[in-house]
């Protein structure tokens, strides 16, 4: 099996009518109003709501199921005075679920707890050992975040156990509700929310709106001291952001404005994060899912998430610096590993004679950490554009993490092999799994049956979707000002890619790294070109065709125009 070097490039056509309207009714460009109309804003009063969203476009959350009977219980515990734990989940969106909730709890006069399960000792999600050591802390009500829509019988445990369990999660739900005081999760059977996408932190955000709601509404802030919900916007767009759902809808409201508030946040945690990850002015979508969230998540990865919880609790400036050193080497540790496995992993891909030919990549091995494979399964997607499951080993069992591209739910394809795995749950892109290891042959072989029969070669082509033809005119500082509009850019919102065609190479400088530095001729124009990744890449001659996103490149107090190269090829 040989890594996919070649793209296939979709130009989209926006209708002159729809792109001259928004250019009319919004006073925007033409390059701006093509990405709009490709996108599905063709009406001016939904593309204008996009480029400028605002919280009060953010839903009811008394529309989510089972959010009523969540707050009421939660109500019933701050009157009497009962304990919650918050029961989280060892990646970023957990991570800052707990916080979310033990913040807000403790302002508003909840006694709370937290407990983060450990990635080696008790795994994901809730667990009979977890809830025990919960139960034994003095804990009444149970409030999970980003987990807890599969966990039947953990449910029935803590209904006969005296613990009232109010289950938040995000994740897909399997053929049995649990049975809990409350379950929110959008995806469940009979609930009408208009938004279905959010994040575990954008349910936990919900479930506090819809409780400060409740409170105001029985007079609690009658004299005063209502939280001011904005600030916690943060730690949402930490979440939601570093988890990879869709920035769409209620997640592009809550992204944008807690990328404000990450800027200028008040928390000594983040700005202690932001100064061992070198974030400086502006934080971007960029700057949080290969930068911030990373550290936080070495901390679940490796050893124990609890730390990142009291990084970001901690109103103290020396605790939090001495976290955030901690958490940075974790990181370091965690990216030695990564290559580590990596490399095994693309040698075991390359040396073994059975992978010609198949459609899925399914590896395994005991020297692997489960903490890091899901990191390297998605690059080895990246590579081949197969949908990957990579499974540490140990003592007979195996923990496995995929990834997936976009024509191929894995899910769904993990729950066509169920017969074969000793439990699973997971997104369309991304999921985890245990299996016995006395199943895995059989388990490698029926995903790849799976693969192969819903897998066309023209899905096995990573494909870049291109918003329009870019004239040598138009590559301007406005341009690249106005795309911004239309940021933050990431799952759901990808930045916009547009075709430049026959721009002629006038020099081509290998830079260390594997990168290319060009300079361009474009019809009269002369551009910088950046392309990063793409040294030996098989397009060389003097006259190109460039899949390309314009940016601003600041360098000794002048800014200018770059292309930024994600493929390119002789016409």
């Amino acid at each position: 099996m040989h890594p996919v070097i070649e793209r296939r490039w979709t130009l989209k056509n926006a209708g002159e009518t729809v792109v001259g309207q928004l250019c009319r009714e919004l006073g925007v460009g033409r390059s701006v109003a093509t990405v709009l109309a490709n996108r599905g804003y063709a009406e001016p009063a939904a593309a204008g709501s996009f480029l400028e969203p605002a919280l009060a476009g953010l839903h009811d959350p008394f529309l989510l199921a089972g959010m009523s009977e969540a707050v009421d219980r939660l109500v019933t515990a701050r009157k009497e005075r009962e304990q919650v734990c918050i029961y989280g989940d060892y990646d970023v969106d957990g991570v800052s679920s707990t916080v979310l909730l033990m913040d807000f709890f403790r302002r508003v006069g909840i006694p709370c707890s937290y407990h983060i399960p450990h990635r080696m000792d008790e795994g994901y999600g809730l667990s009979r050992d977890g809830l025990v050591m919960v139960a034994k802390s003095g804990a009444r009500v149970v409030v999970s975040v980003d987990c807890g829509i599969t966990a039947v019988d953990e449910a029935r445990w803590c209904a006969e156990n005296g613990l009232d369990l109010i289950i938040t999660d995000h994740h897909m739900p399997g053929p049995e509700i649990p049975s809990a005081v409350a379950v929110v999760n959008p995806l469940q059977p009979g609930c009408g929310a208009p938004f279905r996408q959010l994040a575990g932190v954008g349910l936990a955000f919900k479930l506090v709106v819809a409780l400060r709601a409740r409170l105001r509404a029985e007079g609690v802030y009658a004299g005063g001291g209502e939280p001011n919900l904005r600030q916690y916007l943060d730690l949402v767009a930490l979440g939601t952001i570093a988890d990879l759902v869709p920035l769409v809808g209620e997640n592009r409201i809550i992204a944008r404005y807690g990328l404000q508030e990450l800027t200028n946040s008040h928390r000594v945690g983040i700005t202690a994060l932001k100064e061992v990850a070198g974030v400086n002015g502006q934080v971007t979508c960029g700057a949080v899912g290969f930068r911030l969230a990373p550290r936080l998540n070495a901390a679940g990865r490796l050893d124990d998430a609890a730390r990142g919880v009291e990084l970001l609790l901690t109103d103290d400036p020396i605790r939090a610096r001495e976290l955030a050193v901690e958490l940075d080497a974790g990181n370091r540790e965690r990216q030695e590993l990564e290559q580590e496995i990596l490399r095994d992993a693309l040698a075991l891909v390359r040396e073994d004679a059975a992978m010609h030919g198949r459609r899925s990549i399914v590896l395994a091995s005991p020297d692997w950490h489960p903490g890091v494979i899901g990191i390297v399964a998605s690059r080895i997607v990246e590579l081949y554009h197969r949908p990957t499951v990579l499974i540490a080993l140990q003592d007979g069992n195996g923990k496995g993490s995929g990834r997936s591209i976009p024509a191929f739910h894995l899910r769904d394809a993990l729950a066509a092999c169920s017969d074969h795995l000793l439990k699973f749950g997971g997104h369309r892109q991304a999921a985890g799994l245990a299996i016995d290891e006395s199943t895995l042959a059989a388990f490698v072989e029926r995903f790849d049956e799976v693969a192969a029969g819903l897998l066309t070669p023209d899905d096995l082509m990573p494909e870049l979707t291109l918003e329009g033809v870019l004239e040598p005119a138009e590559i301007t500082t406005e341009l690249v000002r106005e795309l911004e509009r239309l940021a933050p850019f990431g799952i759901g919102n990808s930045e916009p890619l547009f075709l430049v065609r026959g721009a002629r190479v006038e020099n081509r400088r290998e830079l260390k790294g594997g990168h290319l530095r060009l300079t361009l001729s474009y019809g009269g124009y002369s551009l910088s070109a950046i392309a990063f990744n793409m040294s030996g890449h098989p397009a060389t001659a003097e006259t190109l065709d460039l899949v390309c996103s314009p940016q601003l490149n600041e360098w000794n107090g002048r800014t200018a125009v770059q292309l930024k190269i994600r493929d390119m090829k002789n016409p």
